[in-house]
């Protein structure tokens, strides 16, 4: 058995260490201010942190902004279709449950045309990490009014201004039959954005994070209420949820110490229409995840693979019968 030195062990640790410009790919094309910058630096910080191995991650996306992240990212990707990310990144997942799956969709991608995926996905509890990019309009295609935007929101489409309430994507989550994990992040406060990502990488299990983020070319001034004023943003922290930092406990003095196994409460605190909370809002690690039920962590391997696709082409393979015998006659 051969026994490396430590100073040959030092030399291999160093080499493979990742850095972030390791997860970056091309310029980023979102506007200047946007919210879908401050998610990707969060993410890039993650994977370099956790060391996550390019060839090993995948980032799946719908259609929208917020669906550009798998071009940015020097990982693999999956650019789907509309509100097609969640069943796909499950699709990549049961074949493949080694890899890390993340997700990144937007409030039109999934909480639309993408609806019921969404509301499958968090019952079926696949490890994989959601990022709702949730803006409160449609951007990509020019500012036509999300189920999120709320109601009075003049757009393309509403120019008299939206006459629903909005959908709050907490509500909806919370509401389904086996959710795991639940929590929101606010762009524009980046260390809790953070440690937000983190945990919900962590967590096994479906991790739905929305992620309120502005948009300075269609709805530029939507948020300033909440920008300007630190005590509309409500921290959540518990010793088995985030910590709160003391540079952050001096700028959002409006914290709630919060119990993330509570769902009761968590719904009532995601009901909260004048603060936006910030932090984990439910986790309960004891869901089961839908691949190991089905596969029970048996890698799908391509030997394993190949022989399963011979089985299914060989049901209607016309094999060539044997040429008759000449009897000479």
């Amino acid at each position: 058995m051969n026994m490396m030195s430590a100073t040959e062990c030092l030399l291999e640790m160093s080499e493979e260490r990742l850095e972030i410009e390791d997860y970056q790919k091309g310029v980023p094309r979102w506007c200047t201010g946007c919210g879908d910058n401050a998610i990707l630096t969060a993410v890039q910080r993650l994977c370099r942190d956790e060391a996550l191995l390019p060839e090993k991650t995948v980032f799946v996306s719908g259609i929208g902004c917020s669906s550009r992240f798998p071009h940015y990212m020097k990982t693999y990707g999956f650019h789907s279709i509309h509100g097609r990310a969640l069943p796909i990144a499950e699709g990549v997942k049961m074949a493949r449950p080694d890899l890390t799956v993340f997700v990144n969709t937007g409030d039109g991608d999934c909480c639309s045309i993408g609806a019921a995926h969404w509301i499958h996905a968090i019952r079926y509890n696949m490890n994989l990490t959601v990022f709702l990019h949730d803006n409160q309009i449609y951007g990509l295609t020019k500012k036509q009014a999300s189920p999120t935007s709320p109601i009075g929101t003049k757009s393309n489409t509403t120019p008299r201004g939206s006459y629903l309430e909005a959908m709050n994507p907490l509500t909806v989550t919370l509401g389904v039959q086996n959710v795991s994990f639940v929590a929101q992040a606010a762009d524009w406060i980046p260390e809790s954005l953070f440690d937000i990502v983190k945990a919900a990488y962590h967590h096994k299990g479906l991790s739905f994070v929305r992620i309120v983020q502005r948009c300075p070319e269609w709805l530029p001034t939507a948020l300033d209420p909440w920008l300007n004023d630190p005590a509309r943003v409500k921290l959540l922290h518990h010793e088995d949820g985030l910590q709160i930092s003391a540079g952050m406990a001096k700028i959002y003095k409006n914290q709630l110490q919060h119990d993330p196994s509570n769902i009761d409460r968590a719904r009532e605190i995601a009901s909260d229409r004048d603060c936006i909370p910030v932090g984990i809002l439910y986790r309960d690690p004891s869901v089961p995840c839908y691949e190991d039920l089905r596969l029970t962590d048996k890698l799908r391997t391509p030997e394993l693979t190949r022989a399963g696709l011979n089985a299914e082409l060989d049901k209607y393979t016309v094999w060539p019968q044997e040429a008759p015998q000449k009897t000479g006659k």
